[in-house]
């Protein structure tokens, strides 16, 4: 029996993705030239798949970044002038915000405990020029629920709203009318290789970067938005990029959408819901996030404390392979993924090992 990995990424792979390496073995995809007509077919094909597949208005664009974490730095680049305000409330929005501090500009926080969410209320009124959001903290299995997540647009309307959905793309159901760039990488929902960023580039977000590249107070670096972007009209990319990933990527949503993104994300559901139903009623084990309302579908943490090491190894025992804790949190947590390619019959199994741990 082959290990089944629920860690939070890099994950297990799309239960297709195997058929679709080996044929991109035999078609010798992982040697094409990124300036062939054979990759623009290829960039153009995943453009066209995830559309469909996120149900993307016709203005939003697709570029490819080698990760989402370099994303940050793009952003600050063309994106911000003045400053930037972050909901930080783990890991991963933290380090957001840090980037843009680091890069010179000012960078404002409202900030909350692992496990919760910022208060709302005491959202300050701005200027800014960016809300940066993680609508699915991958440290602390905390999700934003989506109706305060359009509110804060609401709230500073004048923000661009840069929602962070690295663990919570391709089940995540945004209104993509009411955000302005959303980005992701392949290695944790998507079940692809690590190795490749998308970025949903909305059409505020495109013309704020055009503006601010025509007031010369963007570097206009290589692999700029607007470089991408300009690349991205032609299906081209301004260097070699991750086309093995593409190509997966192309793929996987192709059959993604022909179980049906409404299964996918029912299915989501199911699954989280027998974890956290197990887990409020475990003798030794609890969820990290208390507040119902805020845990997410997709990465499911439990404090298991002096315990974390016992379980882990417990579960491998089994052939499952779980994530540590976060940070400061690891060794005193395990972080399981709740992903598409992972079976309602895999997570039932998971949850009754779980269930028997004492």
């Amino acid at each position: 029996m082959q290990k089944i990995f629920f860690t939070p990424g890099p994950s297990a792979l799309y239960f297709t993705a195997e058929h679709h390496l080996k044929q991109a073995v035999r078609q010798g995809i992982t040697s094409i030239s990124h300036r062939s007509p054979a990759f623009m077919s290829i960039f153009e094909e995943a453009n066209n798949n995830l559309r469909e597949l996120l149900q993307l208005p016709p203005d939003y664009r697709l570029v490819f970044t080698d990760s989402a974490s370099g994303i940050w730095e793009k952003m600050t680049d063309a994106l911000i002038t003045e400053r930037s305000l972050h909901m930080v409330n783990g890991a991963f929005a933290e380090k957001f915000y840090k980037v843009v501090g680091n890069l010179g500009k000012q960078a404002d926080s409202l900030t909350s405990d692992w496990g919760t969410m910022p208060d709302l209320s005491k959202l300050p009124a701005g200027p800014y020029d960016l809300l940066g959001v993680t609508h699915n903290e991958t440290s602390t299995g905390v999700r934003l629920p989506l109706d305060e997540l359009y509110q804060l647009k609401k709230q500073l309307p004048d923000s661009l709203l840069a929602v962070d959905a690295v663990s919570s793309l391709p089940v995540a159901d945004f209104d993509y009318t009411r955000v302005d760039t959303v980005y992701a990488s392949v290695q944790k929902a998507f079940g692809l290789p690590a190795g490749l960023g998308i970025w949903l580039v909305g059409p505020a977000t495109e013309e704020r970067a055009r503006q601010v590249a025509g007031k010369g107070l963007a570097r206009q670096s290589m692999h700029s938005l607007l470089n991408l972007l300009n690349q991205a009209a032609n299906w081209q990319t301004p260097s070699t990029p991750n086309i093995l990933g593409i190509y997966l990527f192309a793929k996987v949503t192709a059959n993604m959408i022909d179980r049906g993104i409404k299964a996918i994300r029912n299915d989501s559901i199911y699954k989280a819901t027998i974890m956290y139903n197990m887990l409020d009623n475990h003798p030794l084990l609890r969820p990290f996030v208390s507040d119902k309302r805020l845990r997410s579908d997709t990465i499911i943490i439990i404090n298991s404390g002096a315990r974390t090491q016992e379980l882990i190894d417990y579960l491998d025992k089994h052939k499952i392979v779980v994530g540590n804790g976060y940070g400061k949190m690891k060794g005193k947590q395990v972080r399981i993924a709740n992903f598409p390619t992972h079976s309602k019959e895999q997570f039932e199994m998971l949850t009754d090992l779980i269930e028997k741990f004492d």
